[in-house]
């Protein structure tokens, strides 16, 4: 049920009208495993107390006014619409499995090893094909797998980008040693701003003139790329090629970990570069080496592969330490 209230419909940005496009419809997976098997009714209860639920996003369904453009329309928020249980155990395809038929997983679920992980793996990839997010309520969803003791959060990038989420899901918990106290998403420093005394010189002036100049020169030169390449350069046809219906062919879902820090460390070494710059390399790194054990044969020196990679260029330093 649809409550308007004091509330007026808010239309998208720019950036959720692409995110909501059935060609893109970018929904965010965040697996989070739990030490102790998790309470139902506390996880409800933290929840409705949190500010996840207090905020316009997470409590707005997604419209289409008669012109066909999308607005946020403020409603009442049910919880338990939002929460789906998995009582059952999963096996390795992903599927429910009776008790009878649980010999052969690890007791030991937190470490998140053994066949509990591959299994919790394989049923996120198939949210990803098969269960939409329902546009009855508002874009987000809780799947509480308990036999596992994990959480899959489904989100929909619409509702935020990953900085603005992440920043929430911080300020929704506690630090274990002190509960009261918020962790942050991103470590506060302190700024020097411009002082009122000092002057802006004209040296300054053409400092600030050169950058826009490099900003609107680069901007020009990586558009008229993206045309030139979109209209009259294709790829060459590879294993992770796609197809006509490739959204909805199966997906298989793997997980690897890596040291925050061991990224920090590639990062302080090498100049101008940042965190994300770090990611990319090792996506394209993972990608290469999939691709010449697939292909020994067939990849060859200069292959190139055009993707899109959504991140944050947010010109706040913090975000890279």
């Amino acid at each position: 049920m649809t409550s308007r209230g004091t509330f007026s419909d808010e239309p998208l940005s720019p950036a959720g009208r692409l995110f909501i496009d059935p060609k893109t419809d970018v929904v965010i997976h965040c697996i989070a495993i739990s030490k102790n098997p998790i309470d139902l009714d506390v996880a409800k209860t933290a929840l409705k107390s949190s500010v996840l639920v207090q905020h316009p996003r997470f409590c707005s369904l997604l419209v289409r006014d008669e012109n066909g453009f999308e607005h946020w329309r403020r409603t009442e928020l049910d919880i338990d619409r939002h929460f789906i249980v998995i009582n059952n155990r999963l096996n390795k395809p992903g599927k429910f499995v009776g008790e009878h038929e649980t010999q052969g997983f690890d007791d030991d679920e937190g470490d998140g090893d053994g066949d509990g992980e591959v299994a919790v793996n394989q049923y996120v990839a198939d949210l990803s094909v098969s269960s939409p997010l329902s546009m009855d309520k508002p874009l987000w969803e809780l799947h509480l797998l308990k036999a596992h003791k994990c959480v899959v959060f489904r989100i929909h990038h619409a509702l935020g980008d990953g900085f603005s989420l992440m920043s929430m899901l911080m300020a929704g918990s506690g630090k274990v040693d002190v509960p009261a106290v918020v962790p942050a998403a991103v470590p506060p420093i302190k700024t020097e701003g411009i002082k009122s005394g000092k002057r802006r010189d004209w040296f300054w002036l053409l400092s600030l003139l050169w950058g826009v100049f490099k900003m609107v020169r680069y901007t020009l030169v990586f558009v008229l790329e993206f045309v030139v390449r979109s209209l009259f350069v294709c790829d060459m046809k590879t294993v992770i090629s796609g197809g006509n219906g490739v959204e909805l062919w199966p997906r298989k879902l793997a997980t690897a970990k890596f040291l925050l820090e061991d990224m920090k460390e590639v990062k302080r070494a090498i100049p101008n570069t940042t965190i994300n710059d770090v990611m990319l390399a090792m996506v394209s790194s993972g990608l290469s080496r999939y691709l010449e054990h697939r292909t020994p044969n067939a990849l060859h020196e200069g292959l190139r592969l055009t993707g899109v990679a959504m991140v944050n260029v947010r010109a706040n330093p913090r975000l890279q330490k």
